[in-house]
């Protein structure tokens, strides 16, 4: 006779999260950002090494002056260098070869993500017939003895690796954590009684689904997921992605190479008539230029190729260790210089136009500006006479721009000499430019991994995060000296406004001076700004590039009028292109302002 199959009274929600209890997944201090406390204060112990390691070799370096100190201090530096400060560097430079973060902090939290996917993927298993949420088999898992202890040792499981977290606050993992409440709300069908993740509200803040209509949503959400193992975001967009993004077809211009940095040309399609204009892309030298080329309706590339623009972007790739003693002397004269005389050769008469995002604008627009100077100065006709800026900061200041909270981070954080120390010589890894970037967006890894999961039930929507997903998590080096001098000319001096920024030029008398920008408006350059309100990177305020100089008309937004500037202010953040409605107005507007 069959063994009885134990029934036991269905084990709730709430009790598998109480084995779990509270751990820094939770955010339980109510913090509105991501906190990496650890790393910082590594970084901290770290940054206090290098400075006394540095007074210590001053000190060793004068016996003349500090006698019997000295002879103290060159030992102490000796035993400092070998056995604390080298190894920490070497590690780090090792850990950058091999495309890992220097941080050991984060990266082990990158292995709790994988973990904390793998686990979320399993328990999934456990509960799905052919891909479909299968009630029954969660009935049985919930309900029978031997289920129940599978639960716990989940839970468990669950539970050690968020207690080795790293981090506090609006994290990737308690995103992670949302979804596991509701993996175990979905299997046990009953609510945590708190705040339900991913549930939808009334306009006056109450929850517009009952429990059963709430619990259905989350089954067809890890439905998806499942069939997808899409519970680790970075890792499923680098498997989804193949490693590659990118929608239209291109080349890359032969003789373009330059420390990395190579010009792609975008051929028109077939079908597609010329209309004798040719649009120059200038891209941060921080991110993947694919921004601009996501995929099929999420391209900029693709909007201007359907205009009949001839298309070149430049792709700074990943700096080689050469590119760490090249300022923005190179990136915003050398580089632009060559591009534009290679894209007039192939093109000659022909009227160029030039695009740009973020820190790319900011730095061709001075580019442009002496350009406009050399020109005028040689008695030519300006040959770049329109510019388009997305999300282009320009204005850096505590007050108007926006920037007072970056600057405060960099016045704390930021130590050139502790950033030469680890990475002078290797350029700055992209890892050390995203925890940048999570000082300025408050709770943006929480948010861009929970939206991610949100959407996960509507049709083809995981496939089309992928792209961008990839694109965010996977950065490229900045350039050791461009990285100092961005900080410094730009952020901390604001150079631009202040009208201190210098660079070469082959005119003898502009060469080494500082750049004029009201040479733009005599050389009759039209300027378009497009900005969002939302966007914290590039704040609305420090977007003005149109109100400042070229053709201005004091400042007008979203006013259009024959041979001047325009500035479109749009209730969107920093990185608009990724939705097809945004991108499409966008386009819709700067193919006015080019045509006109």
């Amino acid at each position: 006779m069959a063994a009885q199959i134990e029934q036991q009274e269905r084990i709730t929600s709430r009790e598998l999260l109480d084995i779990i209890g509270i751990t820094p997944a939770d955010n339980h201090e109510g913090y509105h950002t991501a906190i990496p406390w650890k790393s910082k204060l590594a970084g901290d112990q770290l940054k206090l090494l290098i400075h006394y390691d540095q007074i210590l070799n001053t000190l060793g370096s004068t016996p003349w002056l500090f006698g019997p100190f000295s002879f103290a201090a060159h030992w102490q530096k000796a035993y400092l260098d070998t056995f604390i400060v080298d190894p920490v560097v070497q590690e780090a430079r090792q850990a950058i070869a091999k495309g890992k973060n220097p941080d050991i902090y984060a990266d082990t939290n990158s292995f709790i993500y994988d973990r904390y996917g793998k686990l979320l993927y399993e328990l999934c298993g456990h509960v799905m017939t052919d891909g479909i949420f299968d009630r029954k088999k969660a009935e049985k898992l919930s309900t029978q003895a031997k289920g129940q202890e599978l639960l716990k040792k989940y839970t468990e499981q669950f539970s050690t690796l968020e207690n080795l977290y790293n981090s506090r606050g609006l994290t990737r993992l308690k995103a992670m954590k949302d979804l596991l409440k509701c993996l175990l709300m979905a299997i046990t069908e009953t609510s945590i009684e708190e705040e339900l993740p991913f549930m939808k509200k009334n306009p006056d803040g109450t929850d517009a689904l009952p429990l059963p209509a709430y619990l259905q949503e989350n089954r067809a959400r890890f439905e998806s997921l499942y069939r997808a193992n899409a519970f680790d975001i970075m890792e499923y967009s680098e498997r989804q992605t193949g490693g590659k993004i990118g929608y239209s077809k291109y080349t890359v211009v032969e003789g373009s190479a330059l420390h990395g940095m190579t010009l792609r040309h975008y051929p028109l399609p077939d079908g597609l008539a010329p209309n004798n204009k040719v649009l120059y892309v200038a891209t941060p030298l921080i991110n993947r230029p694919e921004i601009f080329d996501l995929d099929a309706g999420k391209s900029v590339i693709e909007g201007m190729l359907k205009d009949g623009f001839h298309v070149y972007m430049v792709d700074p790739g990943d700096a080689d260790p050469d590119a760490s003693e090249l300022g923005l002397d190179f990136y915003g004269k050398t580089v632009p210089d060559a591009y534009l005389d290679i894209i007039k050769k192939r093109h000659p008469g022909l009227d160029i136009y030039v695009m740009a995002y973020c820190m790319g604008g900011s730095i061709i627009l001075p580019y442009i500006a002496r350009r406009a100077q050399e020109r005028l100065a040689r008695g030519e006709e300006m040959d770049v006479k329109k510019i388009a800026l997305m999300a282009v900061p320009v204005k850096f200041d505590d007050r108007e721009s926006g920037h007072g909270p970056m600057r405060e981070v960099i016045r704390q954080q930021y130590d050139p000499a502790v950033m030469d120390q680890l990475f002078g010589g290797i350029n700055i890894p992209p890892q050390v430019i995203q925890f940048g970037m999570n000082e300025i967006q408050p709770g943006v890894q929480y948010t861009v991994s929970l939206g991610f999961y949100a959407r996960a039930n509507y049709p083809h929507a995981l496939e089309d995060s992928a792209p961008f997903i990839y694109w965010l998590t996977h950065g490229t080096k900045f350039p050791a000296k461009a990285h100092r001098q961005w900080l410094d000319k730009f952020f901390m001096g604001n150079q631009l406004v202040e009208g201190t920024y210098t660079l070469p030029s082959s005119v003898p008398a502009l060469d080494g001076k500082p750049v004029n920008m009201n040479a733009l408006r005599e050389a009759g350059v039209r300027i378009f700004c497009y900005r969002g309100t939302r966007d914290p990177i590039a704040p609305p305020g420090s977007c003005v590039a149109a109100e400042l100089w070229g053709q201005t008309d004091g400042g007008n937004i979203s006013i259009a009028r024959g041979g001047l500037n325009r500035t479109i202010e749009k209730n969107v953040g920093h990185i608009f292109v990724v939705s097809k409605q945004l991108l499409g107005e966008y386009l819709e507007i700067v193919s006015d302002f080019f045509r006109n």
